[in-house]
């Protein structure tokens, strides 16, 4: 192709140059502006995760600054004792591992795991420890070409477990094989994990949430009940796993919502929760929402959403309004204006509140 066409093909064209084009050249053009096409395209999504990043990690630091400068400057009336300062201090590591979590995520191919914290240097599990161990090995040990391949070594993880009041240590080895005539290595891939590279097996993370969540023991006396057993747990390790595996289980939580929105009665209620507001160190209130199925659903489920208001937005939001695809059916609220107001979209069933005085 001649230089001058490809010159030609990138800037713009009028009608009288297209005139003057054989179908070759023709041809030669069209694919020079796709190819250019594609670059910017590429070029314009490669931006568009770098901006996402860039605003995951601001709020991030917005966040970690406002919690910070509470905790510095508070008024002695908003001082938090030491008891509401560990509580406080677990949310906060669950929170950050989180928010980390999602932004490395969201953050571009290459610059994946180059985090801005350093890792500590692990400690090894304690050797007092029962330990069972599971083998990996390949399903065939012949080589593609005909060879019968040798094992030359292992690689050994150790997932530490927990059963109600005693520790144990799952020791997974997997062997390596290799070919000693086309120099092929074999071995088993690793499996799976909720926490890549980490130490919790899925019954100890288990264990973790429904001691917090279902049985209301806080991280540090959890820590103090892990130490009793026989290893130490620190609560802002802890945290962290929390913080991960909130994200590890968004996707049950978005296909829990799609099952319930099946069903043709819900009930919908809010809690105000006080927020504090990033960036400017005062508090206002914001909302705890909760929809629920009914007792006689054969799904028994409940879904909690937080929403900075108690606007009737934050209920359409949840439950795809307006839209085709949105929820139909009868939602049992209260009288509050801002459900009332959106009985265009739902038949709202509300329930007054009655006020008792206690003497």
């Amino acid at each position: 192709m001649l230089p001058w066409v490809v010159a030609r093909s990138l800037s713009v064209i009028d009608e009288a140059q297209l005139q003057t084009l054989g179908a070759q050249e023709l041809r030669e053009t069209v694919r020079a502006l796709m190819a250019d096409l594609t670059s910017k395209s590429a070029a314009i999504e490669r931006h568009e995760r770098e901006a996402a990043f860039n605003r995951a990690t601001i709020d991030k630091l917005t966040h970690e600054m406002a919690v910070l400068k509470r905790l510095k400057f508070a008024a002695k009336s908003e001082a938090f004792t030491a008891e509401q300062k560990s509580l406080l201090e677990e949310t906060i590591d669950a929170d950050l591992a989180a928010l980390a979590q999602e932004i490395e995520q969201r953050a571009p191919a290459g610059d994946k795991g180059k985090g801005d914290r350093k890792q500590p240097k692990r400690a090894a599990l304690p050797p007092q420890l029962p330990r069972t161990e599971f083998r990996h090995e390949p399903d065939s040990t012949t080589c593609g070409c005909g060879c019968q391949l040798q094992r030359i070594g292992e690689d050994v993880a150790e997932k530490l477990d927990y059963v109600p009041g005693v520790f144990t240590v799952e020791r997974h080895v997997r062997g390596k094989w290799v070919c000693k005539e086309c120099q092929t290595l074999v071995q088993a891939p690793v499996a799976p994990h909720i926490i890549d590279k980490g130490i919790p097996t899925t019954a100890l993370l288990a264990q973790v949430l429904v001691a917090k969540y279902l049985d209301h023991l806080p991280l540090y006396r959890q820590e103090a009940i892990f130490a009793r057993a026989g290893f130490s747990l620190s609560r802002s390790t802890l945290a962290t796993w929390v913080g991960q595996c909130g994200v590890q289980l968004q996707p049950l939580v978005d296909a829990l919502k799609l099952e319930m929105l099946g069903s043709p009665v819900l009930h919908a209620d809010e809690t105000p929760v006080a927020m504090l507001k990033p960036g400017t160190g005062k508090t206002h209130r914001a909302y705890i929402w909760s929809y629920c199925t009914t007792a006689y659903s054969a799904l028994r489920a409940v879904v909690f959403e937080f929403a900075e208001g108690r606007g009737g937005h934050n209920v359409r939001e949840f439950l795809g309004l307006p839209g085709e695809k949105g929820w139909r059916g009868k939602l049992v609220c209260d009288d509050f204006s801002g459900n009332v107001a959106a009985k265009d979209m739902w038949q709202p069933v509300t329930r007054r509140r009655t006020r008792r005085s206690c003497t």
